[in-house]
């Protein structure tokens, strides 16, 4: 039985309830501002990979890596820019708003010269002695390091300054190409050899046989560091390796007959071989030229779209060239 209650007995006051918030109400709150957070963080990154990845596509067309997984590679023509017909191509590389370094060849025309990329315009040049023969050409900080072909001796300049130089003697047979990754030097002489060099002594640290599918690749030319890979034209072939630094395997083989096959169809007959490799790590852009080319080629790399015919090995890798 309930017990009634007592009317003699006073009410008791009754509490206005708390506005306290309950244990479940705070994790709620708290959830729901993780959560906000959490996806603005989300929204950011998604933003700067997009960037990146718009970045890549410049220069290696719309795929998820910079180097898909394939061998054959054609480049797309993205720009075109002047470059002086007479200079004998035999080092090239980008250093920063829109400039580039040129290292050109021949006995009496041998030269180190600082290109503007969008007229062509030479803004400073230095004219190497008759008895040089200037070849591969890089840029480690402000020096800018050049070898010299039939001798064991390059030079360094001033980038600021490139009628400053001084002279080094090195390891490699010859000189041919010269590349960095920004703390070694990558050096080529003629042959299927790839030296990384040591940039102050000069000395050989550790060198590699270029070899694709068995088969050694000669000729390696002009170099660039692109992407973690040494890029290598092949002498007398429209062809650039693709080489790991780390084992000297040809990963891939960008394709560009097109570029020289344009200029002799326009009338240009004076061109020499495709070499010249620029990379804008920056920008993501590419640019390659060649020998006595009147025009220096932005290029967009991207798979091969079509069934390739031909002997890969018979178009890219030539029979060993002997002076």
């Amino acid at each position: 039985m309930r017990k009634k209650a007592n009317k003699k007995s006073m009410p008791r006051p009754q509490q206005k309830p708390t506005k306290t918030a309950s244990s479940s109400s705070i994790f709620k709150l708290n959830h729901r501002k993780t959560s906000l957070t959490v996806s603005a963080i989300l929204a950011v990154c998604l933003i700067a990979l997009l960037s990146i990845s718009s970045s890549r596509e410049r220069a290696f067309g719309a795929s998820n890596q910079p180097f898909p997984d394939q061998l054959l590679y054609t480049g797309e023509v993205i720009n075109e820019f002047p470059h002086d017909p007479d200079a004998f191509t035999q080092g090239l590389l980008y250093a920063e708003n829109n400039t580039l370094f040129e290292s050109t060849g021949l006995n009496g025309r041998s030269s180190v010269r600082r290109v503007a990329l969008s007229t062509g315009e030479v803004e400073a040049i230095h004219v190497m002695q008759y008895s040089d023969f200037g070849e591969g050409l890089t840029l480690l900080g402000d020096r800018l390091y050049q070898v010299t072909w039939q001798h064991n001796t390059g030079y360094i300049y001033d980038r600021h300054n490139i009628s400053k130089f001084e002279g080094f003697t090195h390891e490699m047979h010859d000189g041919w190409g010269l590349a960095t990754d920004g703390g070694v030097l990558y050096g080529s002489d003629g042959s299927s050899t790839l030296y990384q060099i040591d940039p102050y002594s000069m000395k050989v640290i550790k060198k590699h046989t270029v070899v694709y599918q068995g088969r050694e690749v000669p000729n390696l030319n002009e170099l660039e560091f692109v992407n973690g890979e040494v890029w290598a034209n092949v002498w007398m072939t429209d062809c650039i390796a693709r080489i790991s630094p780390k084992d000297g395997m040809v990963q891939g083989w960008i394709l560009l007959p097109n570029l020289r096959e344009g200029l002799l169809a326009s009338g240009y007959t004076r061109i020499d071989v495709l070499n010249g490799i620029a990379w804008d790590k920056d920008g993501s852009r590419i640019f390659v030229t060649g020998k006595l080319w009147p025009k220096l080629y932005e290029i967009k790399v991207q798979p091969l779209k079509t069934p390739f015919n031909g002997d890969i090995k018979q178009m890219c890798i030539p029979p060993i060239a002997h002076f």
